[in-house]
This record gives C-alpha cells, sequence and structure tokens, in this order.
C-alpha cells in the first residue's frame, strides 16, 4: 500500500475510461479528493465498450498490486502464448510460448477479457475506495487558472488539480495545446472491434478449434496491408476480433464510431482477401466499433502553463488503435501520477509533480507508441521483399521446432516487447522521489533555515540599535 499524503488536495478527473479510473483508484490509494466527470451515462458506456482488450504482465501486476487480482481473475483468461497465420491463406507460420522464467520477472501476466468487465472492475474499485465518478456530465471547457471546468449546464467546479483522461482529442489536451492536435493528424488503416458469440464458433466444426487453443494463444493473421487478431475472452463466451485495413471503401464515413451502430456488411466488404475461416467470423460478429488509426506525433506539453493542470492517457499519448499497451499505458500514468503526489507536503509542490509527471513518462510513452507503430507495420507489412524474408524466417524457425521470435527481424521484435513488459511504473516514480524529490525538498529546507537565520540576524542587529 502506498504512503499517505501528508497534505490531501482536490482532484477533478475529466474522463471516466480506463485512465481516469485509474487515476481515481491511485490518486485514492494515497489519501487525495477525486471527482471524475464523464460525459457518458452509465447505458450509454455499456453500449460503447466494445470488444476485447489484452492486459500484458507491466499493467496486470500493477493492477494486482492494487488489489484487483481476484476480481480480474474471475473475468479474464491467462494466456501464454501467440498463434502466427497468414492472413490471405490461413497458413500456419508458427507459435511463440512465453516461458515461465520470462513471466516471472516480468512479474506480471497476460490477462484477456471484455473491455466492459475491466471497465466495471476499474469503476466499482473508483467508489469502493472513495471516489465520486459523476456519469453524464460533459465539461466544455476546462483552466489550470482556478483551476476549474465548465460543464455545458453552466456550473463551474473548482479543485486544486485538473486531469485530463479523456482520451484523443480532449478538451483539456486543447485547453493547454491550443489545438487539437490528434484530430489534425492523418489517419493510415481503420481499426474495427467486434465479438463473435462463443456459441456460434463452437457449432462450426471449422471455427470451434479456435476456443481450445492450447495456452489460450491470441491468433495473429499477417497480411497486405491487413491484418487481424483474435483471442478467447474470460467469463463472457465471447471471442474477440480485431480488424485493421486500409480505408478503399469509397464513401465510407471519415470519423470514428466507438458507439456502435456500423452496418456490419461495411467490415465485411474491408475484408479484401482472406482467408476462409475469417470470413465465417465476420458473418457471425456483432455489430463493429470503429475507429481510425492514426500516428499522432509527440505532443511537447502535457502541463498547462500555471501548472495545475495535466492530461494523461491518450490525452498525452496517443497510440495507434488497438496497440497491446494501450490500457497499459493509462494505468501505468495512474500509477506514477499518485505515487509522485502521495509525497505531497505542501501546494509549492504541485507544479513540480506534474512536470515530473511528464519528465518521468514521455520517454517511455514515445518508445511504446514507436514499438506499437512498429509492431503493426510488422503485422501489415505490404507484399514484397521484406514480408518474404519476415515469413521465411519464422517457418525455418518453426521447421527446427523453435520459436518463431528467435532470430532476424521477427526476434528484434521481441527483444523490445520483453523490455516494455518488465518495466515496473511505481518504482520509476519512487526512483525519481529519491534521486530528486528529496534533494529538492532538502535544498527548498535549506533555504528556508538560511533565510530564518539572516532574519533572526536582522532582529538581533535591530534590538542592539535600539
Amino acid at each position: 500500500m502506498s504512503g499517505k499524503a501528508e497534505l490531501t488536495i482536490n482532484f477533478l478527473v475529466v474522463g471516466g475510461g480506463i485512465a481516469g479510473l485509474s487515476c481515481a483508484i491511485a490518486l485514492r490509494r494515497v489519501g487525495h479528493r477525486v471527482v471524475v466527470l464523464e460525459q457518458y451515462s452509465d447505458s450509454d458506456i455499456s453500449k460503447m465498450s466494445h470488444g476485447g482488450i489484452r492486459l500484458p504482465p507491466n499493467v496486470s501486476k500493477v493492477l494486482f498490486h492494487w488489489g484487483l487480482e481476484r476480481a480480474l481473475r474471475q473475468v479474464s483468461i491467462n494466456s501464454s502464448a501467440m498463434q502466427i497465420e497468414i492472413y490471405e491463406t490461413g497458413e500456419f507460420i508458427g507459435t511463440h510460448r512465453w516461458k515461465e522464467e520470462i513471466l516471472r520477472e516480468t512479474g506480471g501476466e497476460f490477462l484477456f477479457l471484455h473491455h466492459a468487465s475491466l471497465r466495471q472492475i476499474l469503476y466499482d474499485a473508483a467508489i469502493a475506495a472513495g471516489a465520486e465518478v459523476r456519469a453524464g456530465t460533459t465539461v466544455v471547457s476546462a483552466s489550470g487558472h482556478g483551476p476549474r471546468v465548465t460543464l455545458s449546464t453552466g456550473e463551474t467546479l473548482l479543485a486544486d488539480v485538473i486531469v485530463g483522461a479523456d482520451g484523443r482529442s480532449s478538451i483539456v489536451q486543447q485547453a493547454i495545446l491550443g489545438k487539437d492536435v490528434p484530430h489534425e493528424a492523418p489517419y493510415h488503416f481503420l481499426f474495427y472491434n467486434t465479438t463473435i458469440p462463443g456459441a456460434l464458433m463452437r457449432a462450426d466444426p471449422q471455427l470451434a478449434p479456435f476456443l481450445k487453443q492450447p495456452d489460450d494463444a491470441v491468433i495473429i493473421w499477417l497480411g497486405n496491408n491487413r491484418s487481424a487478431m483474435a483471442f478467447r475472452m474470460g467469463a463472457k463466451d465471447e471471442f474477440a476480433l480485431h480488424l485493421w485495413v486500409p480505408p478503399t471503401q469509397k464513401g465510407l464515413s471519415d470519423h470514428d464510431c466507438w458507439e456502435g451502430g456500423l452496418d456490419l456488411k461495411e467490415m465485411r466488404r474491408q475484408l479484401g482477401e482472406c482467408e476462409p475461416r475469417l470470413l465465417k467470423m465476420i458473418k457471425l460478429a456483432a455489430t463493429p466499433a470503429r475507429v481510425r488509426v492514426k500516428m499522432v506525433p509527440p505532443l511537447q506539453d502535457w502541463v498547462d502553463e500555471h501548472g495545475r493542470m495535466v492530461i494523461i492517457g491518450e490525452a498525452a499519448h496517443p497510440l495507434p488503435a488497438g496497440s497491446l499497451q494501450g490500457g497499459a499505458m493509462a494505468v501505468e500514468d495512474a500509477a506514477v501520477f499518485a505515487r509522485l503526489f502521495s509525497h505531497l507536503r505542501d501546494k509549492d509542490q504541485i507544479s513540480t509533480f506534474l512536470h515530473a509527471f511528464q519528465d518521468l513518462r514521455e520517454d517511455r510513452c514515445a518508445s511504446v507508441v514507436h514499438t506499437e507503430q512498429c509492431n503493426l507495420y510488422f503485422q501489415m507489412m505490404p507484399a514484397g521483399p521484406q514480408q518474404e524474408q519476415r515469413d521465411r524466417e519464422m517457418r525455418a524457425k518453426t521447421a527446427q521446432g523453435e520459436s518463431i521470435f528467435g532470430g532476424g527481424e521477427a526476434s528484434e521484435q521481441w527483444d523490445q516487447l520483453k523490455e516494455l513488459l518488465a518495466y515496473d511504473a511505481e518504482d520509476q516514480a519512487d526512483d525519481w522521489w529519491v534521486k530528486w524529490g528529496l534533494l529538492r525538498e532538502r535544498a527548498k529546507q535549506r533555504s528556508l533555515d538560511m533565510e530564518a537565520e539572516m532574519n533572526i540576524t536582522r532582529l538581533s542587529c535591530l534590538r542592539m540599535r535600539a
């Protein structure tokens, strides 16, 4: 359990998704007061929580540390393998199984579950921890001067710190940067997120084996400018399906549709040439969500000029849609952020901690964003010599009875992943406090002591003259 802050202050968190609820949990753990403002009602959120989500070890260990292990295990499965196939033909390329010692080194596990299940766990934990969550509350403006947010009702709410956890094209992000950077960035692909009822898959002899994968492996299809991914989820009898495709269809609406409402035929038309089992899965799928896949440049400022407003999660470092580390980065942000504010003794520290948060997180997040972009390119590599070499190397490893990630370009991708998964967010915040935070506090105390001594000397001199 994190130590409690000596000074407790008020936080307004804009956004009640993974980032916002994780931030609320983490801040309540160290004693601060938190109100979360979520624009969608509870019923709207349940409609928008489409598809599955993967939690890699670097985030599952944080959630376990917060006391959520039992709740997560009840709604998730533990996966320890991935299987690679060819998108256009269904050819089996090979498998990688996580070694137990590597997973032990990371301190966590790969968990697969429904997005709605994860959000419900985080929501329940935030409420149990004492946070207030106001659903159906729309923020129309935010300012670090105050600090304050204005709601669509005209109501103004004040706090000591405003946290923007409201995703890409965030209101708080725009207040800090003066523009909507993600909105202006071009998009390269479309990402579809949907589910397939387990009963329907079991009824088809070709699809039933997917539900019996050894080690509950995630299946990844590598294609020519296309890719797909499927995995079994936990308590819900559903199979998650992710699809990345180029925006080739004419007349396709140019906006994100996380709330669903899409015609399933649209996703089918976007498939292109694909293996028969994928086509069957799409025909059985639920109404999908769709979002544009953008490669957003790093945002320069996460903290406002007043040092009282900050952005976290997708608002600070947007990842390509469907990334393995999408939810993980949001939880890591929350863990680091709250760990810093566990040391709060004086309001003068607020601005320092906010800037320290950006300093601690921006290189890590930029590295993760870059890796996720590379992973997506690896999955969707255009047909040609580089793609042929990639597949040839993996086939050779499989023929030798080895992991597909045993050499060449695939091995480089794997080494990057291992480094990402072993990261410990709270340890990084603790290191900063020991190396820099305490130093600053001691320097500040020495300055105050010297000033006090000088004041005593001046007072003594005045008395002598009198």
